[in-house]
């Protein structure tokens, strides 16, 4: 990596001296002055005394550091999350075994403590009370703490107490996404994880439909293609972007169309976890979900959709009358009428009875050879 590096920087360093030959003399000490001045003892004393400030200064008691770490790639962590890490009295992880291995990584040993959903109830009062006389190093699997994560509600627990949180920022999923995604950035609606239960994903993306901002969800990887689904179900076949890996070996942003990302991870499985970017309402694109766009032929589409998937017809009808406003019993009237056709169009097949003798009974099928 040193070596990868190092070459631009040569590069760099050979036009900048070819730049600085074509300038005249006295330029070139006017230059050299200013440089002296600026980059010189002045920089380096105000750089002595910030730095001997940070040293110094240790962590507050009371204070809970909300850290940021790498997403991926540990190279990704700053010089003042380590410095708190390695100076906080105890570190508040969701995964102990994960975070133990980054600060192994870095050569620190610190107390760690676990702090996830499923503790938290038990957890959160040692924190609460190691913050009466020390300082706490709270850290997330990966990125920021409070994202997605279950650090928000320590957070909210210490500033209830009047207590000080102070952030260390660091590697975010959702913005690294954003960022790389080419859709325009500003503004942007974070979703988080959408429910796991079909009716209820539906719901959450129908109240989002016509939001102008960029959308950003997380998701697991073998709810990809679900998501995605009801993501061009619902919102319309709009520009997106999937990403996943962000930041490791493997990593891959695909930008495309809802319906061409929908085929590719439905021919190839998803793996790793992913952040999905879709365009916002009010680009040129009608929600597929909104009040009133959705017309008969709409309903009727959808509805012979469902019908093929298997779908149970409860959940379709009670989905589709709050997406289109029309009423339950109507659209429950469509899933009859169109079953009923349905299966006035499937033929029933009549049994092929035998032609005469020979050995085949009567009503027995032919053979075929």
């Amino acid at each position: 990596m040193a070596s990868r590096l190092g070459a631009p920087g040569a590069r760099l360093h050979s036009r900048r001296g070819r730049a600085d030959e074509s300038l005249s003399p006295e330029h070139d000490a006017v230059a050299e002055d200013r440089a002296g001045r600026v980059n010189g003892s002045r920089a380096d004393a105000a750089g002595e005394k910030v730095w001997a400030r940070q040293e110094s200064s240790g962590l507050t008691p009371g204070t809970l550091y909300v850290v940021g770490t790498p997403i991926g790639n540990l190279e990704d962590i700053t010089l003042r999350a380590l410095r708190v890490l390695r100076e906080a009295d105890v570190v508040a992880a969701e995964d102990t075994r994960h975070t133990r291995a980054l600060l192994t990584h870095y050569g620190i040993n610190r107390p760690l403590v676990s702090y996830r959903e499923q503790n938290r109830a038990s957890s959160a009062p040692l924190l609460l009370a190691r913050l009466d006389t020390g300082s706490v190093a709270l850290v997330s699997d990966a990125g920021m703490p409070a994202i997605a994560d279950p650090g928000a509600a320590l957070i909210a627990d210490v500033i209830a107490r009047g207590g000080r949180v102070e952030v260390v920022p660091g590697p975010n999923a959702a913005l690294a996404a954003l960022v790389c995604s080419g859709l325009p950035p500003a503004p942007f609606l974070f979703a988080g994880f959408l429910s796991r239960q079909r009716g209820d994903r539906r719901r959450q993306l129908q109240a989002l439909a016509t939001r102008p901002e960029t959308l950003v969800f997380y998701e697991a990887p073998h709810r990809v293609v679900e998501t995605l689904t009801d993501l061009l179900a619902v919102l319309g076949d709009r520009p997106a972007a999937a990403c996943r890996e962000l930041t490791k070996l493997h990593e891959e942003v695909r930008r495309a169309p809802l319906s061409v990302l929908l085929e590719r991870f439905t021919a190839t499985a998803p793996r790793g976890e992913f952040v999905l970017v879709v365009e916002g309402g009010g680009r040129g694109v009608n929600p597929a979900g909104s009040e009133g766009t959705l017309s008969d032929d709409d309903v009727d589409r959808l509805l012979m959709e469902a019908m093929e998937r298997g779908e149970r017809m409860r959940v379709v009808v009670a989905d589709l009358a709050a997406r289109s406003g029309r009423s339950r019993r109507d659209v429950y009237a469509r899933w009859q009428a169109l079953r009923h056709d349905e299966e006035s169009l499937t033929p029933t097949p009549s049994p092929v009875r035998g032609r005469g003798g020979g050995g085949e009974g009567r009503g027995a099928p032919l053979a075929s050879s």
